[in-house]
Formats: C-alpha cells, sequence, structure tokens
C-alpha cells in the first residue's frame, strides 16, 4: 500500500505543476504535438526512445525547477540574493533542457518529405486541417489558462445560462 502511495503522490506532483506553471503547460503541449505529427516522419525505434527522453528531461527539469522555486521561497520569508540565485540557476537549467531538446527535434524532424506529406495530407482532407486548427486554440487555451481556468471559465457561463434561463422562465409565468 505504501508503494502505491507514492504513485499517487508523485501523479499529484505531475497534477499540481500542470495548474500551476505555464512552462509546464507549454512543454506538455509541444510534446503532444511532436507525438501527434510524428507518423508523418520515418522515425526509428532508436529516434522515437530519444524523443521520450528529451520530453522526460525537460518536463522533469520543469519540475525540479518548480520544486526548487518553492523550496527558495519557503526558507525566506524577505529578499534574498541567494534565493534569487538558486531560482535563477533552477529556471537556467529547464532552459539548457529546453534548448537542446529544440536541437533534437530539428534533428529528428527536418524531414522535407515529410512537410510535403503533411501539406498533402492536410490539403486533401480539409477537414482535418479544421481540426488542427481548433486544437491549437484548445491548446492555447490551455496554456494559458490552464485545466482550472478553463474549468471556472465554464462554470461561470454554465452559471450564467442558467441565470438567463431562471429569468426567461419568470418573464414566461408573469
Amino acid at each position: 500500500m505504501k508503494f502505491l502511495r507514492g504513485f499517487r503522490y508523485a501523479f499529484q506532483g505531475i497534477v499540481y505543476c500542470i495548474k500551476n506553471e505555464r512552462n509546464m503547460r507549454v512543454h506538455t503541449a509541444v510534446a503532444l504535438y511532436a507525438l501527434l505529427f510524428s507518423p508523418f516522419f520515418a522515425l526509428t525505434a532508436s529516434q522515437y526512445a530519444i524523443l521520450f527522453v528529451t520530453f522526460a528531461m525537460v518536463i522533469a527539469a520543469e519540475m525540479f525547477n518548480t520544486a526548487s522555486e518553492r523550496l527558495a521561497d519557503l526558507s525566506s520569508s524577505h529578499y534574498s540574493h541567494l534565493v534569487r540565485i538558486a531560482k535563477d540557476v533552477a529556471a537556467g537549467g529547464v532552459l539548457v533542457c529546453a534548448l537542446f531538446a529544440i536541437a533534437v527535434g530539428i534533428c529528428l524532424f527536418w524531414q522535407p518529405a515529410a512537410f510535403v506529406r503533411m501539406w498533402i495530407y492536410f490539403t486533401d482532407k480539409p477537414y482535418m486541417a479544421v481540426l488542427l486548427a481548433l486544437s491549437l486554440v484548445l491548446a492555447l487555451c490551455y496554456v494559458i489558462w490552464g485545466p482550472i481556468g478553463i474549468r471556472n471559465a465554464f462554470r461561470k457561463r454554465r452559471k450564467k445560462l442558467s441565470v438567463i434561463k431562471r429569468e426567461e422562465d419568470q418573464d414566461a409565468e408573469g
């Protein structure tokens, strides 16, 4: 049981980062799109392994950065030059991982023939281009507001609609 509880805590940490860290949402969205478009590219099993390790490296770096920032904030209730340095170094670690991830992406995905295949696919199936555009809008909402912000927006909209419906019902009765 203690072993399984550890997994639960680990997943809570992942969810915390997704809810509270915009950069984590950027990393997860980019990873998802890289996976969605990967079938257009002639990637070997080894290249997929490199891709997964790269995703893990960037996402783990972001999580370590978040943890170190929270601990640094906890350690000092006032401004501290050393806390600022610790936070800057942790953020720099994420930046290094992200820049190298971009380099890995260029090495793996720079295949002009694959871009032609993608163009043909989306021009032959315009509904897929529309779905892609919609998914990009949703991804942008996810990155900007996060899952909690999106949920709250839907709740506000639902509440507003129920108030309007109640007012309409009252007008119809009266």
